[in-house]
């Protein structure tokens, strides 16, 4: 473990020394990108220095203790090495969590796709809930929220809505969100209080930088049309929003939230490298769920994920059979505790599934 962790200790002094030069800090992309590097180490680097210490502590007691000549000494060290010896199995679990290796995407933006599914316009409400509750639980991150197009529900809500997050770890954590969610309640329109059970499907795709994929102009076809919906007197009447065809995959991109046609056509290029790169990705993610059998990010986007029944207060995530009787504070953002018994259950299969001996 402490060989491991040098290993570590020497990246992190390498790294606390590049920061501070004068041309990485120039580079601005290398420059974050250390700094994200000089963060996730020192978190490391804590643990080995407590690590060390109870190692420490141990070897102090056990002289103290075979030494004998002073019992008060003696209990005290006794003290020392019964809580040290109980620490380092918790410390080791931690650090092992620690030195899983992260994946490359989850310190991406991340472009949310939300549609509506079975159930009319019930599951177009429902798909306005979700990104309420993502809305909220971003802001509650401090991570900033930007529409990229929508299509508006004929009873409220939306048939579909997709925008951008970005921020600090948004792809890594909103992962665990992509799947079918299903809602029982009774819908506003239901006279008979019955329960229905509707659908609306996410889809998280990490926001691909224009290094990660490659467009030829020639591959696309742009079309422009009339915005619809808010947006002042522009809309209907100037050709600002921008729909992409990407023809070898068939894959469309379309924005119609910025007022100016520049602009749109930045966001909508931005959306289709994400989709694109999110194909190669999602095949990446089968493979390696069907490799460990995982059911947390399979990239199985039909897989029912979650259900959220009104009627009992019940919200159910159906990968890890974790449920929790606090709908109204999870419909209202707090989904953290969620997203953290997901994030322990793939690291938990990564941990079985590295062959590697830490």
């Amino acid at each position: 473990m402490l060989d491991k962790l040098q290993i570590v200790k020497q990246r992190f002094d390498e790294v606390s020394d590049l920061i501070i030069q004068p041309d990485i800090i120039s580079d601005q992309k290398r420059y974050v990108a250390l700094n994200k590097e000089y963060k996730d180490l020192k978190v490391l680097v804590d643990k080995r220095d407590e690590y060390q210490e109870l190692v420490n502590n141990i070897t102090e007691a056990e002289e103290i203790i075979s030494d004998g000549s002073d019992q008060e000494m003696v209990e005290m060290a006794k003290m020392q090495y019964d809580e040290a010896k109980a620490r380092i199995p918790v410390l080791e679990d931690e650090i092992k969590f620690l030195l899983i290796p992260k994946d490359p995407e989850d310190a991406k933006n991340a472009v949310v796709e939300l549609r509506a599914g079975t159930g009319g316009d019930e599951a177009s409400i429902f798909a306005g809930d979700l990104f309420r509750m993502y809305t909220k639980y971003c802001e509650g991150k401090g991570w900033n929220v930007s529409t990229v197009d929508f299509s508006e529900g004929t009873n409220g809500g939306f048939k579909e809505i997709q925008f951008e997050v970005s921020g600090e770890d948004v792809y890594g954590t909103l992962k665990f969100e992509a799947g079918v969610h299903r809602v029982q309640r009774v819908p506003q329109t239901e006279t008979q209080g019955r329960v229905h059970t509707s659908a609306a499907t996410v889809m998280v795709f990490p926001e691909a930088e224009e290094f990660d994929v490659e467009i030829d102009p020639k591959d696309v076809r742009i079309d422009y049309f009339c915005s619809s919906g808010p947006g002042g007197q522009s809309v209907n009447t100037t050709y600002s929003a921008v729909r992409l065809t990407h023809i070898p995959t068939g894959l469309v991109a379309q924005c119609q939230d910025q007022k100016s046609q520049h602009k749109n056509k930045e966001k909508a290029f931005k959306v289709l490298r994400s989709r694109l790169y999110d194909l190669e990705l999602a095949k990446k993610q089968e493979e390696d769920a069907a490799k460990r059998g995982s059911m947390v990010t399979s990239g199985d986007r039909s897989a029912k994920i979650r259900t959220y029944n009104y009627p009992q207060g019940r919200v159910t995530d159906h990968r890890i059979g974790l449920t929790l009787y606090d709908l109204q504070n999870i419909v209202n953002g707090d989904i953290q505790k969620i997203i953290d018994e997901l994030m322990l259950a793939e690291n938990t299969e990564k941990l079985k599934a590295s062959d590697e001996t830490i």
